[in-house]
């Protein structure tokens, strides 16, 4: 029998936030466990630094120059979930998915739709489920009109406590909603119990606000929490919309986010502290999910995965939130568990796309898909065997509300170079991994490195005519 898929997705979450991906100062102790009894990939990386694009990306399986699902807000309506719904799956969504229009079936049976942590949508009148349950327990949401109202408002750096009851917060309530929904399914009656499902789980933090309960941020109190550098070789020598990125953002509040160009070590520990404990009240409900799972017997015959649309800078090269093509933005967890599918205990370093998870469950699912389709499967990788992964991986950035002193940015990455290529600006970036794995010294205009320039830059071309070639076709049926 196919396996149930349930599918853990967080908003804007860094590889550096699991405790057993090497990173001890953060507490994760269920998804310590996924990664211990299951496979992680240490080197996957996401298409698109920005919320739409990059789930877009990951739910067809096509980079989002093909999909033309290029910014937040882009049309976007159909994916693989309908291949998996054609195959007998009944596919439910809880939670953030970010489609557009936002209740869009997508494939979905049903939908659960969590979109609106801090912004007012579809014109100011969209309201998500769980703005239905706050305004049904007579809770006035915290959110940006709110937080404008504090005299520190401009120095948190997006950072709040979530002081309305528990179960009100925004994870809080698709995880319990999830959770719910499981029990539930356990007690459906005969083809419709026997049916496998597709549960997708989309955890709208922690993206900000990072705002999480005052318990979870207490036990980040006395930790040691790392914080990256800022040099000022690294600032100057960004390309010029970056540093129009900067300023643009210390006068929008995106997300409730007031940036600041040199915040106090002090701020930026407090940033941090509060999102890191916003990972930890995921992971909360995380090992909720699986225990539902355990207590309904529905355990043995599930394949977990757990991952995230792209990372935050977090003040990291002085930049905030996303938008950039830095590891910290496009590097991202990626972990499948499922015993006796998935290998235990398995490392692979191979470089993956984010995307690449799509064919795979399709597979497991016993499920189509097309030929044309730009992702690969990682299923070798998951069963334990040779996997060689990608050459280099790529992500593709437009000019947006946030991003915008730009044109279009595409990097493409190998594990020993990245360059990053900038439309209409005479510079970009190029690090050598190897030796400066933090990405602080740009070598765009080193003599010495024009010719591995040169070459990634010809490489980026011919990928780009490779995927115009391969997918030609594919918009005839898709869009």
């Amino acid at each position: 029998m196919p396996p149930n898929i349930v599918f853990l997705i967080t908003d804007q979450q860094r590889y550096d936030t699991i405790s057993a991906l090497g990173f001890p100062h953060v507490e994760t102790p269920n998804l310590d466990r996924l990664v211990n009894e299951g496979t992680h990939f240490t080197n996957c990386f996401v298409t698109a630094p920005s919320c739409a694009p990059s789930r877009a990306s990951l739910f067809t399986g096509y980079y989002p120059h093909t999909t033309g699902i290029l910014k937040n807000a882009d049309n976007w309506t159909r994916s693989w979930i309908e291949n998996l719904s054609d195959a007998g799956y009944h596919c439910a969504n809880i939670g953030k998915m970010h489609t557009y229009p936002y209740e869009t079936p997508c494939g979905f049976h049903e939908r659960h739709v969590v979109e609106n942590k801090d912004r007012f949508l579809e014109g100011g009148q969209y309201l998500d489920e769980w703005d239905k349950f706050l305004q049904r327990g007579g809770h006035k949401k915290q959110k940006r009109v709110e937080y404008r109202k504090r005299e520190d408002y401009r120095d948190r750096l997006g950072a709040f406590t979530w002081d309305l009851p528990p179960e009100t917060h925004s994870d809080y309530y698709v995880g319990d909603r999830a959770v719910e929904w499981l029990h539930n399914r356990r007690e459906k009656s005969g083809e419709e119990q026997k049916t496998p499902f597709f549960l997708e789980v989309g955890f709208p933090g922690p993206h900000p606000p990072y705002d999480p309960l005052p318990e979870h941020l207490d036990r980040y109190k006395d930790k040691i929490i790392p914080l990256q550098k800022i040099h000022s070789e690294d600032l100057e020598n960004q390309p010029e919309s970056y540093k129009g990125m900067r300023v643009h953002n210390t006068e929008v509040d995106h997300d409730s986010v007031v940036h600041k160009l040199e915040p106090t070590e002090a701020q930026r520990r407090d940033q941090r502290a509060h999102y890191l404990a916003n990972v930890t009240m995921i992971d909360d409900k995380v090992g909720e999910i699986i225990d539902a799972l355990e207590a309904t017997g529905q355990l043995d015959n599930t394949v977990i995965v757990f991952t995230s649309d792209h990372g935050d800078c977090l003040t990291d090269h002085g930049h905030s939130q996303k938008w950039t093509m830095y590891d910290t933005v496009t590097r991202v967890p990626l972990i499948a568990w499922a015993p006796g599918r998935i290998s235990s205990g398995n490392r692979c370093e191979a470089l993956v796309q984010l995307m690449d998870i799509g064919p795979s469950l399709l597979e497991f699912a016993e499920a189509d898909y097309p030929d044309n389709m730009e992702a690969i499967s990682l299923l070798p990788a998951l069963e334990g065997k040779p996997f060689e992964g990608r050459e280099h991986v790529f992500a593709e950035q437009v000019r947006d509300l946030n991003y915008t002193e730009g044109v279009f940015q595409t990097m493409i990455r190998s594990k020993e170079w990245k360059l990053v290529h900038f439309l209409d600006e005479e510079r970009g970036q190029l690090f050598n991994l190897r030796n400066d794995p933090d990405e602080f010294h740009n070598l765009w205009d080193d003599p010495s490195h024009k010719a591995i320039r040169e070459q990634l830059l010809s490489e980026l071309g011919e990928w780009h005519i490779r995927s115009q070639l391969k997918t030609s076709k594919w918009a005839d049926s898709w869009r």
